[in-house]
């Protein structure tokens, strides 16, 4: 029981650090992030372009860092997209217990597919996965083809690794927050 204490103690400082961003990024450096995340998206999934064309706007998260060593952390910066253009630049935090071990870079697109569910995301101070609304996480079907079942929800969500979409994860209990560029 003490060596887990003294592992938790040298341990939680790192993990800690490793959720925050060593230094914040620049609007202009979330853009460009933002932009190769998305041609990226559409490369990949060829459904991509269409969809995005009928969402009322999306919310990209180009890199959410999740480390964790039994505690865990994650956190991602990006911007709200509306009609092609910024529209408010978030951040993306949780926290987790349990057994995990080690250090992940995904992105997160969140698509609102209508103007009352971006209406509801915008008016709110803060909004967390699974409380504030339901959103729909993608999977990827044969071929590596966009699940369209799940496409007519009002939020949807895709959770990308560097190879393209990645399989059954959860945003549940990710909180997301309107931050300062």
């Amino acid at each position: 029981m003490k060596a887990l204490r003294i592992l938790c103690l040298i341990f939680l400082p790192l993990i800690a650090a490793a959720s925050q961003p060593a230094n914040a990024a620049t609007a202009a450096e979330i853009n460009r992030e933002v932009n190769a995340t998305l041609r990226s998206f559409v490369d990949q999934n060829r459904s991509a372009r269409e969809l995005g064309r009928k969402a009322a706007g999306f919310l990209v998260f180009p890199s959410v860092i999740k480390a964790g060593i039994g505690l865990g952390g994650e956190y991602g910066e990006g911007v709200l997209v509306i009609k092609g253009n910024p529209a408010g630049y978030y951040n993306l935090v949780s926290a987790s217990f349990g057994f995990q071990l080690g250090v992940q870079s995904r992105s997160v697109i969140i698509m609102f597919m209508t103007e009352k569910a971006l209406a509801e995301f915008r008016n709110a101070g803060s909004w967390k996965f699974g409380v504030d609304a339901s959103v729909a996480l993608i999977t990827v079907g044969a071929g590596g083809a966009i699940d369209t079942n799940t496409t007519t929800r009002p939020i949807i969500a895709f959770v990308l690794d560097p190879q393209g979409l990645m399989y059954n994860l959860s945003l549940e209990g990710s909180r997301i927050s309107r931050i300062r560029r």
